[in-house]
């Protein structure tokens, strides 16, 4: 039962996770010393009622009975400030764990979310429970437990009977916390596996509650979710009812060899073997040596709960792409190209297969194609939300994902198909939620041409958005977006269907929008299903079943989609 078992284990690979774990070993180490010192410290009690029995009372001399008892209390003192000085170190060691840890946490947890992995809060969720163990109670016996065999020893020395039955109890309890483990790990694992699934399903109903509310789903989300704690409860119970048996065989066990020790002190005392104090200060000394054993196996629940949020961590760095060495390249052009690119969905079906094209800098490509044709993974590849399984997308001859994200952040703009804001003001958001002038978020707002939308809000750019935007409607949402998508002069812009919850007056706005990009001479990739949001675009790709099946410049796309028998607008159909 080392704190090893809980937060040092070295991965496959060296992460950030264990990188930090390797940190905390240090002050862990110091926590180790700590209590060492306060275990021997802790033989004040006994060593004191042993002088007190043999040597005060057999000497009646009160002098030595004050220098006891001060040198007891001061050591006693000691023993306050060391524990004192424990626990903070604890505490300090888990605040730095969470501090190290928590942006990789979330931005492993964001990359779950784009490997279509979403995992929500639970990520954060483990490491406050690995943090909240270490600076718990519950960790007390795991520093403690090793230093009972110096107890033991010490009983050992009194007199050899009295070392033999505390080895007999000892081995008892710790076969009890043995049992312990392998009688509950299951049921545990169980809970824990059930209730990340009832978690899900109860963020998931929170997420849509309008569809939950309007199509009267509740009571059949209720009934999906209710099995899923019941599976908590139930696991969580076998677990309790086993631990709960254990713990009343270890407390029984601990109060009989605590009489025990005393009638064989007392038989070895009546044998002229042993003196009353030697009787007295080994019950003691059993009693200090069994409780961090019997103290275990009731923070036994803890300890597996810390275990196995440790385990989901791990694993959830070692699924992270290692990380390159991006470059900071310089302002690109605009000049974007894929190359035979293919990508696959987690199942293997393939999205995309072996598309090719080339823009200009400053040219406005529209991609056209049925529901399911790739489109809107086409648009995650080119910002490189998504990795390609083969082949190359360029911008300005170096692939996406060699450019350093920040610095590529600050050069494209991106309007995912469906738009999320964030929890603060709408000027926030368009600013993409990082410091930036006035004079800035308006211009990307006046570029977007929603400047005076924005103004006829509550607050204007103050308006608190909510929690996902929950505040404004589904075109103002849009809106935003496409302004945020346009702040800061990105050189080339990514449009998924910029249009979808507009009506025609909101149309018109990011038409206009897109003939103000393309002036300013930036590259400009969108998925329509509109003709009309035609107008300023240069070249069209057109993609069947994940293939470019058409790519050329709009007129000549157009004109062979007519020769083959199908308007425009019915290849233009929205994914």
């Amino acid at each position: 039962m080392e704190v090893a078992s809980v937060v040092m284990v070295a991965g496959e690979r060296p992460t950030p996770f264990d990188d930090a774990l390797r940190e905390t070993r240090r002050g862990l180490l110091l926590v180790a010393v700590l209590s060492l010192f306060l275990n021997l410290l802790a033989l004040t009690a006994p060593l004191y009622m042993f002088q007190l029995f043999d040597r005060v009372l057999a000497s009646g001399r009160v002098e030595t009975l004050v220098a006891l008892t001060a040198i007891a209390a001061f050591a006693l003192l000691c023993l306050g400030a060391l524990q004192v000085i424990r626990s903070r170190v604890l505490g300090r060691i888990s605040t730095w764990l969470d501090r190290a840890l928590a942006r990789a946490v979330l931005e492993a947890s964001v990359g779950e979310a784009l490997a279509g992995r979403p995992i929500g809060a639970q990520a954060m969720g483990d490491l406050a429970q690995l943090r909240g163990f270490i600076n718990s109670q519950a960790i007390f016996p795991i520093f403690d437990a090793p230093w009972t065999p110096l107890f033991v020893a010490v009983i050992w020395l009194l007199h050899p009977w009295l070392g033999m039955l505390a080895v007999i109890s000892a081995g008892l309890l710790f076969g009890l916390a043995l049992a312990n483990e392998l009688t509950t790990r299951a049921p545990l694992a169980g809970a824990s596996q059930a209730w990340l699934v009832g978690q899900r399903s109860y963020e998931s109903a929170l997420r849509n509650a309008e569809v939950v509310q309007a199509m009267g789903m509740l009571p059949a989300l209720l009934e999906r979710w209710q099995g899923d704690h019941e599976r908590v409860l139930d696991c969580q119970q076998r677990a309790g009812d086993r631990t709960g048996w254990i713990y009343g065989a270890s407390k029984f066990v601990r109060l009989l060899v605590q009489i025990g020790i005393l009638g064989l002190g007392a038989y070895l005392v009546l044998a002229g073997s042993l003196t009353g104090g030697g009787m007295i200060a080994s019950s003691i000394l059993l009693g200090r040596a069994l409780a961090p054993v019997e103290q275990s196996i009731g923070a036994w629940k803890s300890l597996v709960a810390a275990r196995t949020s440790r385990d989901r961590l791990r694993r959830l760095f070692q699924r992270q792409p290692v990380a390159t060495s991006a470059m900071e390249l310089p302002v690109p052009e605009g000049h974007i190209s894929m190359d035979q690119l293919s990508v696959k969905a987690p199942d293997g079906r393939p999205i995309l297969k072996a598309v090719s094209w080339e823009l200009a800098a400053g040219e406005v490509m529209a991609v056209v194609g049925p529901s399911a044709s790739g489109k809107s993974t086409l648009c995650r590849l080119l910002t490189g939300v998504w990795p390609p399984d083969e082949g190359h997308v360029r911008l300005d001859g170096a692939e996406v994902h060699h450019w350093d994200r920040v610095a590529f952040g600050r050069h494209v703009g991106y309007l995912p198909q469906d738009v999320e804001l964030f929890a603060g003001s709408v000027r926030d958001n368009i600013a993409r939620m990082a410091e930036a002038s006035d004079e800035a978020v308006i211009a990307a707002a006046r570029l977007a041409g929603v400047h005076e939308m924005i103004l006829r809000l509550p607050d204007g750019y103050a308006t608190e958005v909510g929690a996902q935007g929950a505040t404004l409607s589904g075109g103002q949402r849009q809106c935003i977006g496409l302004a945020r998508a346009m702040f800061g002069t990105p050189r080339v812009v990514v449009l998924d269907e910029p249009s979808a919850s507009l009506d025609q007056v909101g149309e018109s706005a990011v038409l206009d929008a897109i003939g103000r990009l393309k002036a300013r001479g930036c590259t400009v990739i969108l998925v329509v299903h509109r003709p009309r949001l035609l107008t300023h675009v240069d070249k069209v790709l057109v993609l069947s079943e994940g293939a470019g099946v058409l790519f050329g410049p709009r007129d000549q796309v157009l004109a062979r989609i007519m020769v083959r028998g199908a308007e425009p607008a019915a290849v233009a159909v929205a994914s």
